[in-house]
C-alpha cells in the first residue's frame, strides 16, 4: 500500500479493515492475481470503504449501490479519468461478489453497478517497413550488447510477447529446433509461440556471441542479461525500444507498441482472430478485437488516399 492508502486503512472501522486484509490475502493467494493488481484493487477498494465509512457505514455489510455510485461520484468529480473510473468499479464489483460469497454481504450489491465506458484509443502501430527498421537499428555490429539488442527486439516484434514475458524469459524456454518461445503470462499461464527464422538468427547470434560475454554470478539461467549480467529488466528494454526508435526517425515506440504492431500486422496479413487472441494470451477475445479496428482505420486512411471518389 501506498502512504495516503495505508493510512486510509489503518483509520478504517475494525470490521472493514479485516476485511480488505482478507480480500487481499484471496486475491494474492486463491486467484494468484500479480502484486501490481492486487495493490491497485486493494488501493480502490480502500477508498470505496473510507467513502462508506464517511456514510456512516460500520462493516462491509452495511454497503448498499446508494455507496457505491455515490463514491464513484465523487471520484468523477475530482476529475478521475474514465479509465481509471472503469478499473474501480471493476475493483469494487470483485469485492462485492468476494463478500456476498463469504457472508459479509447479505447482497451482492456491486452486480448493480454499471461501468463507465472508458474511451478507447487506437493503439500507435508501426508499418511494417517502420517495424523492420527499428529491428535492424542496432546495425551490424558484434558487441555483446548490441546483440542482446537486436535479439531483443527482434523477439518482442516476432512474438507479441509482453516485455515482462520477455524479460521472464529463461534459456530452456526456448527451442530453436522448432522456433518456438515457451511464455509465463498473465496468471501464471502458460503459452507457446512461434516466431520466424530472422529471430531465431539473432538469437543465436546472441547465445553463441554475446551472452557468455555478460554473464555473471547473478546471471542463473536468464535468456537476456542486463549489462551487470543479472536479468535485463522492463525498464531497460523500454529505454532501448524507444532510443532505438528515436535514433532511426520513427514514432515514439515501446515494447507495448510492438506487440500492438505485431498483432496489426498478422490481422492485416490474414491471422484469424482467434489465431491472435491465443499468440497475445488475451483472457478474452473483446480485448484482441481492437486490432481490427486498427486495421480498418489504415484501410480507411488508404481509401482516402487513393481512390478518387474517397
Amino acid at each position: 500500500m501506498g502512504r495516503s492508502t495505508q493510512a486510509l486503512h489503518e483509520a478504517l472501522p475494525h470490521a472493514m479493515r479485516e476485511a480488505v486484509d482478507e480480500f487481499a490475502r484471496h486475491l494474492s493467494h486463491v486467484e494468484n492475481r500479480s502484486t501490481h493488481t492486487v495493490r491497485a484493487y486493494v488501493g480502490d477498494v480502500v477508498s470505496l470503504l473510507d467513502h462508506a465509512a464517511r456514510m456512516g457505514c460500520a462493516a462491509p455489510g452495511d454497503l448498499d449501490i446508494a455507496v457505491l455510485r455515490s463514491w464513484l461520484a465523487r471520484l468523477r468529480t475530482l476529475g478521475g479519468a474514465r479509465t481509471s473510473l472503469a478499473r474501480r468499479a471493476a475493483a469494487a464489483r470483485t469485492f462485492s461478489a468476494w463478500a456476498h460469497r463469504g457472508g459479509l454481504l447479505d447482497v451482492d450489491v456491486g452486480a448493480k453497478l454499471a461501468t463507465p465506458k472508458a474511451n478507447r484509443d487506437l493503439p500507435a502501430v508501426l508499418r511494417a517497413e517502420q517495424a523492420t527498421e527499428l529491428v535492424l537499428a542496432p546495425g551490424e555490429e558484434a558487441a555483446p550488447t548490441l546483440l542482446r539488442d537486436r535479439a531483443v527486439l527482434e523477439l518482442l516484434y516476432a512474438t507479441g510477447i509482453r516485455v515482462s514475458e520477455l524479460c521472464g524469459l529463461d534459456r530452456a524456454d526456448v527451442d530453436g529446433g522448432r522456433r518456438v518461445v515457451r511464455v509465463v503470462g498473465k496468471g501464471d499461464k502458460e503459452r507457446s509461440v512461434p516466431y520466424g527464422l530472422p529471430a531465431q538468427e539473432a538469437l543465436d547470434d546472441w547465445l553463441r556471441l554475446g551472452r557468455s560475454s555478460l554473464a555473471g554470478a547473478t546471471s542463473g539461467d536468464a535468456l537476456f542479461l542486463g549489462a551487470r549480467g543479472g536479468r535485463l529488466q522492463p525498464t531497460v528494454v523500454r529505454r532501448l525500444v524507444s532510443g532505438y526508435a528515436q535514433a532511426a526517425g520513427l514514432p515514439h515506440m515501446t515494447p507495448h507498441g510492438l506487440r500492438h504492431s505485431a498483432a496489426t500486422h498478422l490481422l492485416e496479413g490474414g491471422a484469424d482472430l482467434r489465431a491472435v487472441q491465443e499468440l497475445l494470451g488475451h483472457a478474452s477475445l473483446a480485448t484482441t478485437q481492437i486490432y481490427t479496428h486498427v486495421s480498418m482505420e489504415r484501410l480507411r486512411a488508404a481509401y482516402r488516399q487513393a481512390h478518387p471518389r474517397a
